[in-house]
């Protein structure tokens, strides 16, 4: 950890004004094989966060792994099963940006990893006041990004 916040981005009140700041990790070192385009490269834990680490947090000039939002050890991943699991921890127990930050981390895999991965983001469990009503909320907008998103293939298909 490297100490307190400061104040937010946006202009009104926020609900965690002074959140802890951790300290980034490094960045992971590209090893030979994986520059290697002969070789298949898996999907691994680090790469999902090296993936979402950067988001940026709703309320604060953060990013998720700066608060502590997200950690590799919360990532679990089978590319041999294509399923991919985050599970998130908000700043606060009561968060209302709990659900945008979930549907962040979700639109950010969809975009970034090849179709046929099934994700899973949900909050951590016992971290939240709603975990629960968060989850189903992620669940419904995400269901409603998809079909835009399925829409405009299509779409882009034809054209």
């Amino acid at each position: 950890m490297v100490g307190g916040g400061g104040v937010g981005g946006g202009g009104g009140l926020l609900e965690n004004a002074n959140p802890l700041i951790y300290q980034r990790s490094g960045e992971r070192p590209v090893t030979a094989g994986e520059e290697d385009e002969q070789v298949p490269d898996s999907i691994d834990a680090r790469e999902i966060f090296d993936l979402i680490r950067s988001i940026n947090d709703p309320e604060h000039p953060l990013t998720l792994e700066e608060l502590n939002v997200v950690e590799q050890v919360r990532v679990q991943v089978s590319d041999p099963e294509s399923t991919v699991a985050v599970a998130f921890t908000p700043t606060i127990p009561h968060c209302s940006m709990a659900t945008l930050i979930g549907l962040s981390i979700k639109v950010k895999l969809l975009r970034s990893l090849p179709q046929r991965f099934k994700m899973d983001v949900h909050i951590t469990p016992g971290t939240h006041a709603s975990e629960h009503a968060g989850k189903g909320g992620l669940v419904v907008r995400t269901t409603v990004l998809e079909r835009v998103e399925q829409k405009q293939e299509r779409e882009h298909k034809f054209t």
